[in-house]
């Protein structure tokens, strides 16, 4: 009974053992921060959450911007800075000497920005190119982009779990930026069509001027509304002649 217990105990250790190695295999934020002139490469990791989503992962390559190049960020969103940095995140492992002996001279990278969905066509993936001399340049896969980010030194690793390369400057491509841009709606007026002239027919008064028809109520109309009138006015002349019948068959019986 006692080894059935001690057999359950070393089982539960083992598995929080490998649960506690798995999720805490490296903590970028803590790596860089040994690291000032990466300070705000690294707040923005954080700003962003990014940093939570690189310390879930294995086989990482950070291409970090110090603190003197990180401006063209500034003026952008949340959003849009979220797309930028997750460009910088290379889901395998590169070191200087790795990414220095790459086969025929030139690789295709995969990003981090590739894996949120987000991505259209090549805009996830990065392209490195040896340049001889030991110069490694960077740049967005996207066709007709360039190379303009080199390869400065390596800051810090952990073989095989996390690199982290300094870069000349931030890899910005166009198409990533504005990429989560919303579509500016289209103003109602300019695409809901005239309200009258092309499509709706002629207004009625047009129509009762050029149809015989509508001059048929108007006559009957005119008769009908002096009707009343002609017939109050046949009724009065009528009783104005009994009176003066009567007032002259008065007149005469009194004169005789």
């Amino acid at each position: 009974m006692p080894l059935v217990n001690f057999s359950s105990q070393f089982a539960l250790f083992f598995s929080f053992f490998l649960l506690f190695f798995t999720v805490s295999a490296f903590n970028v934020t803590e790596l860089l921060s040994d690291h000032s002139d990466f300070s705000n490469f690294n707040d923005k990791l954080s700003r962003t959450k990014l940093a939570d989503t690189i310390n879930h992962r294995k086989s990482i390559t950070i291409l970090a911007v110090d603190n003197g190049n990180l401006s063209p960020l500034d003026g952008l969103s949340s959003d849009a800075q979220k797309r930028v940095l997750s460009l910088h995140v290379i889901l395998d492992y590169y070191d200087a000497a790795k990414l220095k002996k790459i086969a025929k001279k030139s690789a295709t990278l995969t990003t981090l920005y590739q894996s949120t969905g987000q991505a259209r066509g090549r805009q996830g993936f990065l392209n490195a190119t040896d340049r001889g001399g030991g110069q490694v340049a960077f740049g967005s896969a996207v066709a007709g982009s360039n190379l303009n980010s080199n390869l400065v030194k390596s800051v810090t690793s952990k073989p095989y779990d996390i690199s982290v390369l300094q870069v000349s400057s931030l890899i910005m491509p166009d198409s990533v930026v504005k990429s989560g841009s919303p579509a500016k709606a289209p103003s109602p007026l300019s695409d809901s069509p005239s309200p009258a002239p092309a499509t709706s027919p002629s207004p009625p008064a047009d129509s009762s001027a050029s149809s015989p028809m509508t001059d048929g109520p108007d006559a009957a109309d005119g008769p009908a509304a002096d009707s009343p009138s002609g017939a109050n006015g046949g009724t009065g002349t009528s009783l104005a002649m009994v009176a003066t019948a009567l007032s002259s068959a008065w007149v005469l019986a009194m004169m005789i």
